[in-house]
């Protein structure tokens, strides 16, 4: 493709909207610009990396057996009410009218139609197993749109489902999503993880999120550095002590008030009676459908929500309590709480505290705290359980290893399903002795444009892109640096020539441009090896060419660039296929 020829509306400044690495590059690349908040058109650049991505999907869906749909965008509300999402996906599901009054949404993912569809056309357990797929637009009506393609309105994805017979049937077709899933990403070029994670909305009962690994990413993650154990925090396990971390024969003190005036954070309270984060435990106050409840964590640690919620099956919402409902279910203000004393509120309590003596805790009243707290003599625990956000101070749940912390993009997600779908919607099938059966189903989805801006927030530098060859718009970017030099643009033009019949995808920077702003250009919209034909090394017969990636220049007779290309590009595939095969 002739540059001159091509749509890449390049900018010199950072765009003001953009948040972040890959938005900011997107735009100042050309890659896409923006229609309306959370919307955005895709250039010829953007769309050939999302088209790229794409094949590598559905090459890898068709090996794992997976067979490709197409589903309406438009789904009929009467589904999602079957499935009970009508009401709990909340704001974020776009919901329209049509002219006779019935309501529909936009699909933001596709669990209720294509479990429709499924029930419809599948009777017999003869047809099962059958996994499908679509790659389709999806939309969300975000609250906050931002960070270009990381969180639209409406954005690229690739969504599947699998329907089997029986839970090992299921069992095998998520290890095969997951393998697969795998080898997609490390096709893309990305360095990435999978992690254990919560289901969310979607629902299931077991989950992996494929991460990017990348500075500015919204997630973190935490892995261990001696086993394969690596989970996304709201899902990471957090273990109680062990039986050989408990004080011995621990000596309980007589429990004493004390004034603490306007002291209500750990730290005040900490600074003030002289104590550690660690041997303070504070009293949260949550609502569960209207009722109060009490959660205890130590001082040092943080209530994980999604936690809470799971542990209590999953109810639609839990909220901390404001002020007003603190004081009447405690009697005391906000800050001042604690467990001795509650009267008609279950105590829940993390696993920590199992094993701790003399802590603090709020007193229930204004100003005061309470000294050498001890559980079962001072107050009862309904239930303990893991409550808590993981930190770097915990091991690992697996095999007591150090956990290392990273930031990452979520780009793809397998779930268990079960029958969540299938029961709901009463997707039934009839088993060998003629009685119905439910299907239990799988999910599993891929981020398009996600991958795409998490392979650049993972793969730039200060000048621009540096795109992974797997997904680069072009493989080779010819940049004759003076047009007007017959010799030098009769040296592109043949190279370009060449490379074409090799089957070689080459973009030849044609414009009569300075060689400043091409070479501005090059580095920012980042495609893979560099072929550049200047005056003097032409003089010699030789032609400079340079991977995105690398500063070294490699040099090469004109009669031979297009052999030498071809062999850079093998080689380069070769080690790809090399890291492929030991990450699998």
């Amino acid at each position: 493709m002739r540059y001159s020829r091509m749509l890449i509306p390049t900018l010199r400044e950072d765009p003001g909207e953009a948040e972040i690495v890959s938005h900011c590059l997107m735009l100042r690349s050309g890659l896409i610009r923006k229609l309306a908040a959370g919307v955005y058109n895709f250039l010829p650049l953007g769309w050939r990396v999302m088209k790229k991505i794409e094949q590598i999907v559905r090459e890898e869906m068709e090996l794992a057996g997976a067979q490709e749909v197409f589903l309406p965008v438009l789904c009929p509300s009467e589904l999602w009410h079957e499935s009970a999402r009508w009401d709990a996906y909340g704001k974020e599901l776009m919901r329209i009218t049509d002219r006779h009054g019935r309501d529909f949404c936009l699909g933001p993912t596709h669990e209720e139609v294509i479990t429709d569809l499924v029930r419809r056309e599948v009777r017999s357990y003869r047809q099962l197993p059958i996994n499908l797929y679509q790659i389709q637009t999806k939309f969300r009506d975000e609250i906050r749109p931002r960070f270009g393609l990381m969180r639209g309105r409406e954005f690229m994805m690739k969504d599947g489902y699998s329907f089997d017979r029986h839970e090992a049937g299921a069992q095998r077709a998520y290890s095969m999503m997951y393998k697969a899933y795998n080898r997609i990403f490390a096709r893309c070029g990305l360095d990435f993880r999978a992690v254990e994670a919560d289901s969310g909305p979607i629902g299931g009962s077991f989950s992996h999120e494929f991460m990017v690994l990348a500075e500015s990413g919204e997630d973190s993650i935490a892995s261990c550095t001696e086993c394969d154990y690596a989970s996304n925090l709201e899902k990471a396990e957090c273990v109680g002590p062990r039986m050989n971390e408990l004080p011995e024969g621990p000596c309980m003190k007589d429990m004493a008030e004390v004034e603490t005036p306007g002291r209500k954070s750990v730290e005040d309270v900490c600074e003030f009676l002289g104590c550690r984060p660690e041997q303070l435990v504070k009293t949260m106050i949550f609502i569960q459908e209207g009722k109060p409840l009490a959660v205890l964590v130590r001082g040092d640690h943080e209530v994980n929500e999604i936690k809470l919620k799971n542990l209590l099956g999953g109810v639609s919402e839990v909220i901390l309590a404001d002020e007003s409902t603190i004081e009447y279910a405690t009697g005391g203000p906000s800050g001042f709480s604690g467990p001795v004393g509650l009267k008609g509120l279950p105590i829940l309590a993390d696993l920590s505290l199992k094993g701790m003596v003399n802590f603090v805790v709020g007193a229930n009243e204004a100003d005061k705290h309470l000294l050498n707290v001890n559980l079962d003599r001072d107050f009862k625990v309904d239930r303990y359980a893991d409550l808590r956000y993981i930190t770097d101070k915990d091991k690992c749940p697996r095999c007591s290893g150090i956990l290392n912390f990273h930031r990452g993009i979520e780009v793809g997600h397998v779930f268990k399903l079960g029958t969540k779908y299938s029961k709901s919607m009463k997707a039934v099938f009839l088993d060998e002795d003629g009685r119905e059966q439910y299907m239990i189903m799988g999910c599993y989805g891929i981020g398009i444009g996600r991958t795409m801006a998490a392979a650049i927030e993972q793969n730039h530098d200060e000048d621009g892109i540096i795109w992974p060859l797997p997904i680069a718009p072009f493989q080779v970017h010819i940049l004759p640096v003076n047009m007007d030099n017959e010799d030098v643009s009769g040296a592109g033009e043949e190279i370009y020539q060449d490379l074409q019949k090799e089957g070689i995808e080459v973009l030849l920077d044609d414009r009569d441009e300075s060689p400043g702003i091409k070479f501005k250009d090059a580095d920012l919209i980042g495609i893979p090896l560099r072929v550049t034909v200047g005056i003097k090394s032409l003089r010699e017969g030789m032609v400079e060419m340079k991977w995105r990636d690398s500063k070294d220049v490699v040099r090469e007779g004109l009669p031979h660039i297009a052999a030498k290309v071809r062999n850079m590009i093998e080689d380069k595939k070769r080690t790809a296929d090399s890291k492929l095969e030991s990450i699998l």
